[in-house]
C-alpha cells in the first residue's frame, strides 16, 4: 500500500509512514480518537472521492450519481435502524458543522441558547465567544455542582426559567458521567425551549445500551462518527420528522455543499459494523477499562473530577497545583503516552495550559487491550506525574510502553 506515493511524493508518504508507526508505538488515550477497522480504512480512500454529489439522493445537482446515492442511502438506512431514529443526515463534514446545521435550522441570530461551560465539560460549539455559536447567538452556559462536580437539574431548571432560552443544547466533551435525558426534557418542556443533544463522544455507548438514548426526548441529536463509534472522521444529525426538511435545507445547501462521498461510504461500513454483537461487546470492555484506569488512578493518589467516570472519558485535576495540564501532557507525549490538556470544573487557567488532562479508553480498547493493561496503564500515568521533573521516570515509562505496545499490534498491514 502507498507504494505510487512513496514514489512520486516521499515526503508525504514519509509523513504517513512516521504517523502509522507513532500510533503503533504508543498508547492513544485522547478520549475523542479511535483506530478505524480496515475496512473503514479501505472506504474512506476509495474512488468516492472523485465524485462531486450535491444535494440528496435521487436529488442531486450532478448525474453521475448513481452508486453513491447507494452509498449514501445506505449509510442513512444503517443509523435510523441503530438509533431508532426517524430521520438522519449523513452528510455533515464534522460535529462542529452537524451543530451550526441545527442552530440555523431553529434559531435566528442573537436567540438565547443554554449550554454547558466549557470549562466543566461542555463543547467549543456549544457557546464559546470565539466560536461561531458564541458569536450569532446570546449562549447562556450552565454549571456542574461545585462540589458534587457534576449537572445540577434543579439549579439548570431554575436557570432555564430565568432565562428563556429557545434552545438548550445536551452533552459535552469532558464530562464523565451519564446524562439524564428525560430529566433535560422535563427542564426545555418547562421553559418552551427546544432540546438538541450532541452524543459525540458517547454515540457508541447508547448503541450498545450503555448510556440512555436521548432519541425519544430530543428535537434533534448531533453526533461525530468517530470516538467510541469507530467510523471515519465526519458528522450526523437525527432528528423528528417535522424538522426533517429544514434540517436538509440547512445542510445543503445553508453551511456545505457537495458530501464527501468516500466518507459517507466509509460512515455506512462502520455503521454495519456497529450492528454486530460483538461492537456492544467491545464497547463494554471500553466501559469497564474507563471504570479500572479511573479507579487506579485514584489509588494513585489522583484526583478525578467527579469521583471517577460512568463512560469511556475521566479528566485528572491539578487544580490548585503549581502545575498544568499542559505541562502533564508534553510529558506523558515523551513516554508515549498521548492524552490532551484539559480543563476542569471552575479551571482558572487558560485552555490551552489548563488545570487538568482528559483520558479516554476506546483507542485502546480497540488494540485488545484489558483491566490488567489498564492498571499498568494507570500506575504509568501517574509516575509521570509525580516523577514530571525527573528524565529518568520518563525513559523507564517510554520503555514500558513500547514494550506493551507490541505485544497488540496495530495495523500489521501498513507496517
Amino acid at each position: 500500500m502507498f507504494e505510487k506515493l512513496k514514489e512520486t511524493d516521499p515526503e508525504i508518504y514519509d509523513a504517513i509512514y512516521k504517523e502509522v508507526i507513532r500510533q503503533h508505538d504508543g498508547l492513544e488515550l485522547i478520549a475523542s480518537e479511535n483506530f478505524v477497522s480496515y475496512p473503514v480504512l479501505e472506504a474512506a480512500s476509495c474512488v468516492m472521492t472523485n465524485k462531486y454529489a450535491e444535494g440528496y439522493p435521487g436529488k442531486r445537482y450532478y448525474g453521475g450519481c448513481t452508486h453513491v446515492d447507494e452509498a449514501e442511502n445506505l449509510a442513512r438506512d444503517r443509523a435510523k435502524q441503530l438509533f431508532e431514529c426517524e430521520h438522519v443526515n449523513v452528510q455533515p463534514h464534522s460535529g462542529s458543522q452537524a451543530n451550526m446545521a441545527v442552530y440555523f435550522s431553529v434559531l435566528k441570530p442573537g436567540d438565547t441558547v443554554m449550554g454547558l461551560d466549557l470549562s466543566c465539560g461542555g463543547h467549543l460549539t456549544h457557546g464559546l465567544p470565539l466560536n461561531f455559536s458564541g458569536k450569532f447567538f446570546n449562549v447562556v452556559p450552565y454549571f456542574v455542582d461545585k462540589e458534587t462536580e457534576v449537572i445540577d437539574y434543579d439549579a439548570v431548571m431554575k436557570q432555564a426559567g430565568e432565562v428563556g432560552p429557545k434552545l438548550i443544547i445536551v452533552g459535552a466533551s469532558a464530562y464523565p458521567r451519564t446524562l439524564d435525558f428525560k430529566r433535560f426534557r422535563e427542564i426545555c418542556d418547562e421553559c418552551g425551549a427546544l432540546m438538541m443533544v450532541d452524543i459525540a463522544h458517547i454515540a457508541g455507548l447508547i448503541v450498545a445500551g450503555l448510556h440512555p438514548s436521548p432519541i425519544p426526548y430530543a428535537d434533534f441529536v448531533t453526533t461525530t462518527t468517530h470516538k467510541t463509534l469507530r467510523g471515519p472522521r465526519g458528522g450526523m444529525i437525527m432528528c423528528k420528522e417535522q424538522y426533517a426538511t429544514d434540517l436538509d435545507r440547512e445542510v445543503m445547501p445553508g453551511v456545505q455543499g457537495g458530501p464527501l462521498m468516500h466518507i459517507i461510504a466509509a460512515k455506512a461500513v462502520a455503521f454495519k459494523e456497529a450492528m454486530k454483537p460483538e461492537f456492544n461487546e467491545y464497547q463494554k470492555r471500553i466501559v469497564e477499562n474507563a471504570a479500572t484506569l479511573a479507579k487506579t488512578l485514584s489509588d494513585e493518589g489522583q484526583r478525578m473530577v467527579s469521583g471517577g467516570t460512568d463512560t469511556h472519558v475521566m479528566l485528572v485535576s491539578f487544580l490548585g497545583m503549581k502545575f498544568s495540564g499542559r505541562k502533564i501532557e508534553n510529558r506523558l507525549e515523551e513516554a508515549k503516552i498521548t492524552v490532551n490538556k484539559n480543563t476542569v470544573p471552575f479551571d482558572d487557567r487558560k485552555p490551552f495550559i489548563a488545570s487538568g488532562i482528559r483520558i479516554g479508553t476506546p483507542a485502546v480498547t480497540t488494540r485488545g487491550m484489558g483491566p490488567e493493561e489498564m492498571r499498568q496503564i494507570g500506575k504509568m500515568i501517574a509516575r509521570v506525574i509525580e516523577g514530571r521533573n525527573d528524565d529518568a521516570v520518563i525513559a523507564a515509562v517510554r520503555d514500558e510502553v513500547s514494550a506493551l505496545c507490541e505485544r497488540f499490534p496495530l495495523y500489521p498491514e501498513l507496517r
